[in-house]
């Protein structure tokens, strides 16, 4: 019996792993014939054989340059992060420990966000940044995208905020602290894995976003990486430049890739933390 059961289990484990390799080759293959086609092609290399760096720089050299772009997208990212981390956090904590007229209801109307598509909405805000002045700006973008990340924010840091023992601030208030300096000390610590969570959400819907950049920015020295690669054409006719194309798909995939991997630990137990409470 006993031998059964342990035959039983490696079965299981093998199947286990094969499937996770399965999947795994599933997912990283068009990643990496992007990469490849990205190196390769009849313009890739000076003599059309082979492979080579002619895609990258042909990319760069596009618009106002690869770089304008690249830094377009960071500041609208870094912009929408701030923004929806800084308001998820203060507006996740009073949701879990404050206790005020109607905070149940502020928070079934926020979630009731999540059923209105956004795109119905993109008109109102382009009109009511016009009245704000900041369209066609990339600080408005960030704060557009940021408005769009607040539900799940809201909910991520309240679950997180609900899972930390209330003991740790009724001691922190028994020391002297304020409501903020507990906040600040002690239990921003223990909510920091839903907080990369919400800011590693918000930096990729921000980086990877195209609808609202395409709406919302009219300079072409303002576009973020999504909308200049759409507008990556060249020859006759406006025929695409695939090579080119590819090549901005694996410098726009690279830095969601490296801040997912530095930040995946604090993501996964982010995701976990409300799971338990105490």
């Amino acid at each position: 019996m006993t031998g059964t059961k342990g035959t039983t289990a490696r079965a299981r484990t093998t199947g286990f792993h094969v499937t996770g390799a399965a999947l795994a080759v599933l997912f990283l293959l068009p990643m990496l014939w992007t990469l490849y086609s990205s190196v390769s092609g009849s313009r890739a290399s000076d003599d059309g054989v082979g492979l080579g760096t002619g895609n990258y720089e042909r990319l760069a050299d596009y618009g106002s340059g690869l770089g304008t772009y690249l830094l377009n997208t960071v500041v609208v990212s870094l912009v929408a992060v701030a923004v929806t981390v800084v308001t998820t956090t203060l507006g996740g904590y009073a949701l879990a420990r404050l206790t005020f007229p109607g905070h149940n209801l502020l928070f079934l109307v926020t979630l009731a966000i999540l059923m209105v598509p956004y795109t119905t909405i993109l008109v109102p805000l382009y009109i009511l940044l016009g009245w704000i002045g900041l369209q066609n700006s990339l600080v408005g973008l960030g704060l557009v995208l940021a408005v769009f990340q607040l539900p799940f924010g809201l909910f991520m840091m309240r679950s997180s905020f609900e899972a930390l023992p209330r003991e740790l601030e009724e001691a922190a208030l028994i020391d002297g602290c304020t409501i903020g300096g507990a906040l600040w000390r002690v239990l921003l610590r223990g909510v920091l894995p839903g907080v990369v969570t919400v800011g590693l959400f918000a930096f990729l819907a921000a980086w990877n976003e195209f609808v609202a950049p395409l709406i919302f920015l009219t300079d072409g020295s303002k576009f973020t990486l999504p909308v200049a690669l759409f507008n990556l054409q060249s020859g006759s006719l406006g025929s695409v430049d695939f090579e080119a194309l590819q090549a901005g798909v694996v410098t726009s995939a690279i830095p969601c890739v490296v801040v997912f991997l530095m930040l995946q630990r604090h993501y996964v137990r982010g995701f976990t933390s409300g799971a338990l409470k105490g």
